[in-house]
């Protein structure tokens, strides 16, 4: 996964606003605070709350 470090660090989720973590398969960034979990696409992050994944 390629995602930037510094991109990580200042994208939030869009529904709550609370921070995102790189699932560990690399394949998701979920939100620490809602659970909503957003698929990443050939390294880009989808942040539709249409597209998330419900915890």
């Amino acid at each position: 996964m390629a995602i930037d470090k510094a991109l990580l660090d200042i994208i939030v989720c869009p529904d709550c606003h609370g921070e995102l973590a790189l699932a560990a398969d690399g394949g998701e960034l979920v939100c620490q605070s809602c659970g909503l979990a957003y698929p990443v696409r050939d390294d880009i992050p989808v942040l539709l709350v249409d597209e998330a994944r419900k915890p």
